[in-house]
């Protein structure tokens, strides 16, 4: 198994590696979001987020989960691909998915010592009942920078502008 494929952790595997961060003294980091097109902005915010504690988890929508929240021609890469290349980042230490349309649950299961989520929320747009719960459950929350520019939405305009119909 590649180095990649070993960091996507079923939600069990992922309960117990962060016990296993726990016993060593490492804080756990935790984000979420589809990342269906890794750009610079994903890049910069993640290793921002990996900074803060001493391991990263990132819990990843589910494709079934971005068609309903996003559109329904989303994702353009694949859960197992985007998985994959999330993995493959080294300021990423665990993937894994989750097919609800709130990474809520995960997270409570996971019990991160930080969540964060990128500088296009602030803490009153976060999604409230995420904020409650996890401030009940002792996790700090956290808003990073957001890189101006770089967006999958707007990746996906620029492609289509420059090689949709001829």
């Amino acid at each position: 198994m590649s180095l990649a494929r070993a960091k996507i952790l079923s939600l069990p595997e992922a309960i117990s590696w962060r016990r296993e961060q726990a016993a060593a003294g490492r804080r756990v980091v935790a984000t979420n979001g589809v990342f269906d097109l890794l750009h610079p902005g994903h890049s910069e915010y993640l290793e921002a987020a990996r900074q803060l504690g001493g391991a990263l988890v990132v819990c990843l929508n589910a494709d079934a989960s971005v068609k309903s929240i996003k559109d329904p021609r989303r994702p353009i890469v694949d859960e197992t691909n985007r998985a994959y290349m999330l993995a493959s980042l080294t300021c990423v230490d665990a993937v894994v998915l989750f097919s609800d349309k709130e990474a809520l649950g995960t997270l409570l299961e996971i019990r991160p010592d930080i969540y964060v989520k990128g500088g296009d929320y602030n803490i009153d747009t976060i999604n409230q009942n995420e904020r409650r719960a996890l401030e009940a459950a002792g996790t700090e929350i956290r808003i990073l920078h957001f890189k101006d520019g770089f967006s999958t939405t707007l990746m996906i305009k620029r492609i289509v502008e420059a090689y949709g119909p001829q």
